[in-house]
């Protein structure tokens, strides 16, 4: 038998999370039973949100203003983001954050115990930033998880992996990516304790499944951030969109062979943190009036350039000269990790740091309401594009929208569900023919050969010739898997790895259409004079 939702949640992080909890003490108000399901291909509390460190950006100084906070995430976004999503975004966020406070999240205060202890990251052009020391996303997460333990119309099923969205393909009907008749009832999911695929049946479903930083040797990004949900969206026949905008965050910590990448804060070099060379020199002035407080996507690339230009691998993050007291205090992770793991002394050693793959700035596409182009499935979250990042994020926006979209998601949801209908014909999963692979060492392989090719060809910087070649070889190892999927029954390595050439596909795809280099998209083929002290 199916499991039957009224509502289908995939994902288990802020977006999900925010969602299902809005849908859930809705209906617990109006005093009506419904069944909410939850479900993540490990434990609940294991998300991209659980590893948001730096914090989550509103106006809330009374010397600050909506106005500001637009014009910084449009200058960041390089003028490709949708103003009227920024608008929404930044207005409704203060609103949202307060529910996380009456949730029970901790945000830190100054000394005095009332106001709250607002930071200041790179792009931004006032102290914004809400934080819990350098953990705020776990902390999101711990409230979360309690509120939504708290309410017993939403299950949590952990070690559930879906496979695929259901749409009206599966009850034999042809669909295409533009029509405006799909609908989804939910997914097929399979079962990671017994092997089995089940029907996970739903009215509305929402993906919430994170980002794709595993398509890179190096990323910030926990090992589940596949890009499962936006490779299922595709495959249903959603819209992607802007998927050449991958974010790689200038300061990941340098550790050969370990991933995924220990992140060392935005907020580090909001505190006052200096970018150097391997022989102790500054380098941002050549780059940037900002410094090392620029936006991203110009610091990233201004590492790699001087990276390049030396033959390192890595630069210099200087916080000799900050009040080390308050640096712990501020940043207590980040202390004992570079302690403990590479015996650093930061009031006297430099941090040894790494651009690495940290955000996508595209996605599912949506519109101001989190809907796809296919009726009754939201996404919300990383794996979504609502426009409000254009070419490259600005820091700390990211679980800002998050929270903000979950909420507009729910209020649509709610608002449609009069039409919402599952049929009853629904077939079960259909693996005949297919066997359990004795070995799966040809996934490790292609896996390796794919983070390879995107991190050498489709990296910080690009070339045309980069491009084709990385979409030349990427076909072959779709040929390849796609072969191995049809033979075997459904696994997670299999499953994801078909997710990560999926998305891959996308991002080399759209890369290649961008014809002028803007944000964090930039080919060296491409004529933009501002960027032209910038090292192939």
């Amino acid at each position: 038998m199916p499991h039957q939702f009224d509502f289908l949640v995939i994902g288990s992080g802020i977006a999900g999370l925010s969602y299902a909890t809005k849908l859930a003490m809705h209906f617990e108000r109006l005093n009506e039973t419904v069944h909410i399901g939850v479900i993540t291909k490990v434990q609940a509390e294991e998300t991209n949100t659980k590893y948001a460190q730096g914090g989550i950006a509103a106006v809330w100084a009374a010397d600050d203003s909506f106005e500001k906070h637009i014009d910084d995430t449009m200058i960041a976004g390089d003028f490709l983001s949708d103003r009227h999503i920024v608008e929404i975004v930044v207005n409704e966020g203060p609103e949202r954050i307060r529910e996380l406070i009456d949730y029970g999240t901790r945000f830190d205060k100054e000394h005095s115990g009332t106001d709250y202890d607002l930071a200041k990251e790179g792009g931004h052009s006032d102290f914004r930033i809400l934080h819990f020391k350098d953990i705020t996303g776990a902390e999101i997460e711990r409230a979360l998880l309690e509120k939504a333990a708290s309410l017993p119309s939403i299950e949590i099923f952990t070690h559930f992996y879906a496979v695929e969205l259901i749409t009206k393909h599966h009850l034999g009907e042809t669909v295409h990516r533009y029509d405006t008749d799909n609908h989804c009832y939910g997914a097929y999911v399979l079962n990671t304790q017994n092997g089995q695929v089940e029907r996970f049946l739903a009215r509305t479903t929402l993906l919430a499944t994170g980002g794709i930083g595993n398509i890179y040797q190096n990323t910030t990004n926990p090992s589940i951030a596949t890009g499962d949900g936006i490779a299922m969206a595709y495959r249903a026949k959603g819209i992607a969109k802007d998927m050449e905008f991958i974010q790689f965050h200038p300061t990941a910590l340098y550790e050969p062979g370990k991933k995924p990448n220990f992140l060392i804060s935005e907020a580090v070099r909001g505190f006052g943190g200096i970018l150097r060379t391997r022989k102790g020199e500054t380098f941002m002035e050549n780059y940037d009036d900002r410094l090392s407080l620029a936006p991203r996507d110009i610091v990233a690339r201004a590492i790699d350039s001087e990276m390049k230009k030396a033959g390192d691998p890595f630069v210099y993050l200087d916080v000799t000269h900050c009040d080390y007291d308050k640096f712990v205090e501020h940043f207590p992770n980040i202390t004992a990790y570079c302690r403990d793991h590479l015996g650093l002394d930061l009031r006297k050693d430099y941090i040894p740091v790494v651009p690495a793959q940290h955000y996508l700035c595209g996605g599912v596409r949506v519109n101001e309401w989190g809907q796809t182009n296919i009726q009754f499935l939201y996404a919300v979250g990383e794996c979504s594009c609502t426009g409000l990042h254009g070419a490259n994020r600005l820091a700390s926006n990211s679980l800002l929208e998050a929270v903000v979209f979950g909420h507009r998601a729910y209020e649509k949801t709610v608002k449609q569900l009069g039409g919402a209908s599952v049929p009853t014909n629904i077939p079960d999963w259909n693996d005949a023919g297919t066997t359990h692979p004795e070995e799966l060492v040809l996934v490790t392989e292609i896996r390796k050969e794919l983070e390879s090719i995107m991190s050498n060809y489709v990296g910080i910087v690009r070339s045309n010739r980069r491009l084709k070649r990385a979409m030349d070889r990427l076909e072959l190892l779709y040929i390849e898997h796609e072969e191995l999927y049809r033979q075997s029954k459904v696994s997670v390595p299999i499953c994801e790895l078909r997710n990560m050439i999926e998305v891959a596909y996308l991002v080399i795809k759209m890369a290649m259409a961008r014809r002028e280099n803007r944000g964090l998209h930039y080919n060296i083929d491409n004529v933009k004079l501002a960027d032209t002290q910038i090292a192939d």
